[in-house]
């Protein structure tokens, strides 16, 4: 059984961003704080960074690494649950 990111909490994800419209994004590490509809806002050495979820790809420490295009998870948080049906 795969999980479905879409439809999991994000929060207290470890995290790194492996592809990003802004060069000085990529390759960060950290773990999600909090997310918006547009952001995940990550904390990388007690510093929090927001990263647009538009033109990002992110790989999430769960089952081995999984990676997703942040546009598959643009939504709010409440929203994108009930999306992923």
């Amino acid at each position: 059984m795969t999980l479905n990111l879409r439809k999991h909490e994000l929060i207290g994800l470890r995290v790194e961003v492996v592809g990003a419209t802004d060069p000085t994004q990529a390759h960060l590490h950290g773990r999600v704080v909090d997310e918006t509809r547009n952001m995940l806002v990550l904390e990388i050495a007690g510093e929090e960074k927001r990263i647009p979820k538009h033109g990002s790809r992110f790989r999430f420490d769960v089952q081995g690494g999984l990676e997703l295009d942040g546009d598959e998870i643009r939504y709010r948080p409440e929203d994108r649950v009930k999306k992923a049906r």
